[in-house]
């Protein structure tokens, strides 16, 4: 478990699904805009419980095999807000991984995905051992590149056609952050999003 001033992350487990298909499907036409099209025959974890076992089962071997690792966002009293993961962590000489974050539309622009991005830079660099982070962001999601600049990630350009949305290859723009950067800037990022 990450804890910050106002928010944590941990692993998602079976007993938090009605909270997380509640905002799933509250939220849907919010979120599943931003998000790659399922493939076909693929069940949504928001309509079977069975599914989103399987899902939080899957995220758990990806944790233990280094791959990605994956946490809900819980606010301090521990109300389900969100997701915030980092995946395709790779070794060797990259030592990198890719960050990527969803709220609750009600609870969206109050600073808690920041706390928890901040949260997971921490885990990244400073457990994990990581270099390099990205982040990439459709270019009109106005609120996730908003996280971005809060966070004064370096923006690295927009690589074309880079992940399929809804079933359509879209630009993103990448965003990313070194463990260089987080030496010069960790101190700070802790003091404004996690308060110490």
């Amino acid at each position: 478990m990450l804890v910050g001033a106002r928010v944590m992350l941990r692993p998602l487990r079976v007993d938090d699904w009605d909270a997380w298909r509640e905002v799933r499907i509250r939220c849907r036409d919010w979120l599943e805009r931003w998000e790659p099209q399922p493939e076909p025959g693929t069940i949504d974890p928001a309509t079977d419980r069975e599914v989103f076992r399987s899902r939080c089962g899957a995220w758990d071997r990806q944790r233990h095999f280094d791959a990605a690792y994956g946490f809900g966002l819980f606010l301090l009293d521990g109300t389900f807000a969100g997701e915030v993961s980092l995946g395709s962590v790779q070794r060797g000489p990259f030592q990198s991984g890719s960050v990527g974050y969803w709220i609750d539309e009600a609870r969206a622009g109050r600073g808690y995905v920041p706390e928890g991005v901040v949260l997971m830079f921490e885990h990244a660099f400073d457990v994990l051992g990581l270099h390099r982070i990205e982040v990439a962001i459709v270019p009109r999601n106005e609120p996730s590149r908003g996280v971005a600049t809060k966070l004064g990630l370096r923006d690295e350009g927009t690589a074309t056609r880079y992940l399929q949305i809804r079933g359509v290859y879209e630009d993103h723009v990448r965003y990313a952050i070194t463990a260089e950067e987080w030496a010069e800037r960790g101190a700070d990022l802790r003091a404004r999003f996690l308060g110490r």
